[in-house]
């Protein structure tokens, strides 16, 4: 564990504040969506403009941590995010905010991929996942700081205090990471002195590779139903369907938070554990993206809107969810340790494409029907928004089938 404390735990802080960056605009949005006078296609596009930078920085980014160690560049971009935290701070309207956003996007845009890179050059091949597991386990509590503790500030310091906070955090881990963490594994050479050119063109290698093509897909779109709800439509979705007040949408976004922890650590464990045993390292994978399927199938049948019966629900889909790291991992084994920063961002950029038209494309869906009295949106809207997503999945999953 004291390595786990020296390495991946800095890496795992930026994860925490970029958690707490995605999950909050989930609790904030309804509120933001009233202030600023906000359609659904706004609001979702709002939510959106993260995950396009955030996908955006994806490949120069995985260059970058292969070229240059996760040290450095972490230490760097956790300045940025920094940065976009004081831009939301100080906007003055919905320009500024986005703007702030999509900095943000960029700043927070290697957190997962830099904690697979430090753990393929510290830990044995089947160690791999279960240790990035326990990393995103300490993520996973900055979604739970973003939903009941948020609602609680609010009040006190406004949604400005909020980033303000964000600010201050992201620049204490910037500083956490160039102490602890080294620039590179034990005995790893330092990187070939090759052209530009020629470490760029890996991707194309990466990209054309059968296991990319056969399982990159469904670990895609497994993550990106997970940051599109998580990053926004669980909390409207709370309000307009399952009927909840405001300090109830937190207390089951909460619910979520604690699936996505769960998660976290359990199928990287899991995944860790049958790898050993001599099972196939997508088979935890496998098992989430039929989890998930069935949850949506629920969603759209419209669940008893009891606490209870919702927080179960929603903490199925973020424990099903939060597999998606595992299925980077098990991709990730397919190549050479030298290209696992790469390879990680070129599912991260498949599936942050993917989480930017499913936000806008909800939205869209959404402001088909006319808007509720209260200001909600109308709850078969939803209902369509599942199916188009299931439909998505059940595609994504009959590629997966399909032989290398």
């Amino acid at each position: 564990m004291r390595q786990f404390a020296r390495i991946t735990l800095p890496l795992a802080g930026l994860n925490f504040v970029n958690q707490a960056s995605r999950t909050m605009i989930a609790t904030l949005g309804p509120l933001l969506a009233l202030e600023f006078a906000l359609s659904a296609s706004e609001l979702g596009l709002l939510a959106a403009m993260f995950f396009a930078a955030y996908a955006a920085a994806q490949l120069p980014v995985g260059l970058a941590i292969d070229l240059w160690g996760a040290r450095r560049v972490q230490t760097v971009l956790a300045l940025v995010a920094a940065a976009g935290f004081l831009l939301c701070a100080v906007a003055t309207g919905t320009f500024g905010l986005a703007l702030g956003r999509v900095v943000t996007g960029f700043g927070i845009s290697a957190g997962l991929i830099a904690m697979l890179k430090v753990n393929t050059q510290w830990y044995a091949r089947d160690r791999v996942a279960g240790m990035t597991g326990y990393g995103v386990l300490v993520g996973s509590f900055g979604s739970i700081a973003a939903t009941v503790p948020v609602a609680l500030l609010v009040p006190e310091i406004g949604w400005r205090g909020i980033f303000w906070l964000l600010a201050a955090m992201a620049m204490a881990v910037s500083l956490w990471i160039w102490i602890s963490v080294p620039d590179r594994g034990p005995g790893a050479p330092a990187p070939p002195r090759r052209g530009l050119g020629q470490e760029i063109g890996e991707f194309g290698r990466i990209f054309r590779h059968p296991a990319f093509l056969r399982f990159a897909p469904s670990v895609a779109l497994l993550s990106a139903l997970n940051f599109t709800y998580q990053g926004l439509w669980a909390g409207p979705w709370l309000r307009d369907v399952g009927q909840q007040a405001e300090a109830a949408r937190a207390v089951l976004l909460l619910c979520y938070a604690a699936g996505l922890m769960v998660g976290s650590a359990g199928t990287g464990q899991l995944a860790s554990l049958l790898q050993r045993r001599g099972y196939h390292p997508m088979l935890v994978p496998w098992l989430a993206m039929g989890g998930i399927a069935l949850v949506q199938v629920l969603l759209i049948a419209q669940p008893p809107r009891g606490m209870v019966a919702l927080g179960l629900v929603w903490f199925a889909f973020a424990l099903c969810g939060a597999a998606g790291p595992s299925g980077y991992a098990a991709i990730g084994q397919r190549f050479g340790a030298e290209l696992a920063g790469r390879v990680a961002t070129a599912i991260n950029v498949t599936m942050l494409v993917l989480v930017f038209l499913l936000q806008n494309a909800i939205g869209w869906i959404l402001d088909l029907w006319p808007r509720v009295a209260d200001g909600g949106w109308n709850p078969a809207g939803y209902g369509w928004a599942l199916a188009m997503t299931l439909a998505l999945q059940a595609v994504a999953g009959w590629r997966m089938l399909r032989p290398e």
